[in-house]
């Protein structure tokens, strides 16, 4: 069974019509001087991606009385952000490829992936200053520290078989919830919603970028390699033991998998397979979506305080959605 479809689960065609927008928009502030320069900024643009964060920022300018062209530039600025960011993590990880292309570093240079990043990232805060605010801009400079603070605290625990479920999540809050909850906080922010919803989608969308990882966390250790688009198991490879891992670590299966992941790196093949096999029979899969599910929840309260309309139906089920995809890969 498939999950559905995000034009599916957002029949609201303004928001489709505005993100297209945001795609000119990206070429637009992605372009510099140099011609060289543009080419690799645009390298990951040109790649896709769901754009998952600047469809946050259309779907929360909803709830504002005036959706303009600051919307546009609310996804714009989220997405370079983010982008950006992928540069630097890709030349962290010695990734190389990223959306099913060949990552800039590996195209490249570590050197040009990491100046191309510094200019999107650059470019983010100058279209934000430029129709959205001080304030913008200072919330875009906060979220992207929140980011380095997170990718800090990964490095510091990679291959620590002692840390746990606590760290992980301040890793993941900063990596990738800090982001969604900005995304979603700056689109309401460009159509000036209400303080007050303001804060409502800012609780909602924290909680979504939790489950989001969680779950993408999830995928890794249930889907096939074919649905993954990469190796299953492939954090665990890279010394990233997720929210199931670290829980398994603390049960029966702990003394084993510690064994398996004590071994000299980088990890063989059949090691990492044992320990998905361990993590998967032990339920430990089923207990971090429950802490999914339960943030969901949460995430649900949030939109109670929301006005209603399409929009706010939509911010309702996307919580399911996104635990959904992990059933639909199992399945």
């Amino acid at each position: 069974m498939d999950a559905p479809e995000l034009t599916d689960l957002i029949p609201i065609p303004q928001i489709w019509e505005r993100l297209d927008r945001v795609e000119h928009r990206l070429l637009e502030a992605s372009r510099a001087d140099d011609p060289f320069l543009t080419e690799i900024a645009q390298h990951g643009l040109l790649a896709g991606g769901k754009r998952f964060r600047p469809l946050l920022a259309q779907l929360t300018a909803e709830f504002g009385p005036n959706l303009d062209h600051r919307a546009i530039d609310a996804g714009a600025a989220v997405e370079l952000i983010h982008l950006g960011s992928l540069y630097h993590d890709d030349v962290i990880d010695e990734a190389t490829t990223r959306r099913g292309a060949t990552s800039v570093n590996s195209n490249w240079t570590n050197t040009i992936a990491i100046l191309a990043g510094d200019f999107l990232m650059a470019r983010a805060s100058e279209v934000a200053a430029s129709t959205l605010g001080q304030e913008a801009v200072r919330l875009l400079a906060r979220t992207y520290a929140e980011l380095v603070e997170g990718q800090t605290l990964e490095l510091q625990v990679d291959h620590d078989l002692n840390h746990g479920p606590t760290e992980y999540y301040r890793i993941i809050g900063g990596k990738t919830a800090s982001l969604i909850r900005t995304s979603a906080r700056l689109g309401a922010m460009a159509s000036d919603a209400p303080p007050e919803v303001i804060e409502a989608v800012s609780t909602w969308a924290w909680e979504i970028g939790m489950v989001f990882q969680i779950t993408d966390d999830a995928l890794d250790l249930v889907a096939t390699d074919g649905y993954l688009g990469k190796p299953a198991g492939s954090d665990i490879g890279e010394g990233k033991f997720t929210l199931p891992v670290l829980l398994a670590l603390g049960g029966p299966e702990g003394i084993r998998i510690s064994e398996l992941l004590s071994a000299p790196r980088p990890y063989p093949e059949e090691a990492v397979a044992e320990v998905i096999d361990l993590v998967r029979s032990g339920g430990y899969v089923d207990r971090a979506l429950e802490e999914a599910a339960s943030r969901v929840a949460s995430a649900q309260q949030a939109v109670m305080a929301l006005p209603e309309g399409d929009a706010k139906g939509v911010l309702g089920r996307l919580g399911t959605y996104l635990l959904g995809r992990v059933t639909a890969a199992r399945t």
